[in-house]
């Protein structure tokens, strides 16, 4: 959960750009990172219609801007938990496949990331060239679900962070101490290198926030590993207990993540009403 997901860039970098913080070249190339390439599929076109061509990055970015867009919100669904989701059936059940998604609130419309990875390595190599195709769909105009606020949030974080400890603790003895905190440090550097969490314009608690959430999902990697991480060789049976335990503070976790996201957002609509 280090790990900045593609639709969190998107929202981040695309309120900024809404917010004019950015400019839109700026903002195209923090969104697309280390992939090769970022379109947009089904974007309605001036008029309304859409043209099923897709477009780059910069020019749908500045078509939602014209179509009404006041604000980018981030999903991150799971089965059973359909945290940032306002419908319809259709968009959700693509969001749920993908385990995130963004909506342009405004709009009526939202987006689902399309993966396409090539090359002879792993996600992980430098041969490995990625391009992501952004399905466009319509959603409801509706408060997203199960959304806390930033105060709600860092209240629920907190609890959660001393819940996570106190697994690694229980489940894992070994699990919780040098090791255990060397493999975090280990997460929050990949997690810290090359990029810096949200982008201009976010409020300092949405940065405090997100920064918690990922820490709590550092520990929730370590707790729920098969214990290649701390040395722990762990049955099925044990792992599955393991993700039982923690899928509570998981959640939580990724309910803060997207209040952070979507705290720019709310700020923007506001600003506007």
């Amino acid at each position: 959960m280090l790990e900045e997901t593609r639709s969190g860039r998107l929202v981040a970098w695309g309120n900024a750009l809404l917010a004019g913080e950015v400019s839109p070249d700026e903002a195209a190339t923090r969104i697309t990172a280390d992939d090769a390439r970022h379109r947009v599929a089904g974007l309605p076109g001036p008029h309304g219609a859409a043209d099923g061509k897709a477009v780059g990055l910069t020019l749908a970015l500045g078509r939602l801007r014209l179509l009404g867009t006041a604000g980018l919100r981030l999903a991150l669904p799971s089965s059973g938990h359909p945290v940032g989701l306002s419908g319809p059936p259709e968009f959700n059940a693509r969001a749920l496949e993908a385990g995130e998604a963004v909506s342009a609130s405004g709009a009526g419309l939202g987006l689902v990331p399309d993966v396409c990875v090539a090359g002879p390595g792993t996600r992980d190599s430098l041969d490995v060239h990625v391009e992501v195709v952004w399905r466009c769909l319509r959603v409801r105009e509706a408060p997203p679900a199960d959304v806390p606020t930033l105060g709600e949030a860092e209240r629920e974080l907190a609890e959660a962070l001393r819940e996570a400890t106190d697994v690694l603790t229980r489940l894992d003895v070994a699990g919780s101490g040098p090791v255990a905190d060397a493999a975090l440090e280990a997460y929050r550097a990949r997690a810290e290198a090359d990029r810096k969490l949200l982008a201009p314009g976010y409020p300092p608690r949405a940065v405090r926030v997100l920064e918690l959430a990922q820490r709590v999902g550092a520990l929730i990697g370590i707790a729920a590993g098969d214990g290649s991480v701390h040395g722990a060789a762990l049955s099925s049976s044990q792992i599955t207990a393991r993700a039982e335990t923690l899928r509570p503070v998981e959640r939580t976790a990724r309910r803060a993540q997207v209040a952070a996201y979507n705290a720019y957002a709310e700020e923007l609509e506001r600003r506007r009403g």
